[in-house]
């Protein structure tokens, strides 16, 4: 199984909108498409840096294998940002991160 980890940033007015276009647009439009090999899909939300002031969000989804993240992003890394998300962002990962799992504890 591989994690397929994006994090993307946007402003504290335009948080919350942004985790609603996450949360009842892409999410479920991913989801939607019934890709084979994709497990899950989880949306993160980190507290706002005290720095920047910037909300920061994490999307963590499995993968069977890397042919299946391939058939979702058509690119080993590309990330997958759809023009009503990125209208609110303000900076996003250009590309994921992929983690192979090497063990699993319970």
């Amino acid at each position: 199984m591989i994690l397929r980890l994006w994090r993307g940033w946007t402003t504290a007015e335009l948080a919350n909108s942004y985790e609603e276009i996450l949360n009842t647009d892409v999410a479920p439009g991913i989801l939607a498409r019934n890709l084979d090999g994709l497990r899950s899909f989880d949306v993160w939300r980190r507290r706002p840096a005290e720095q920047t002031g910037e909300h920061e969000f994490l999307t963590a989804m499995v993968f069977d294998d890397m042919a299946a993240i391939e058939r979702f992003a058509g690119g080993p890394t590309q990330s997958y940002v759809p023009p009503q998300a990125r209208a609110v962002l303000t900076r996003f990962d250009p590309h994921s991160q992929h983690y192979d799992l090497r063990q699993r504890h319970r």
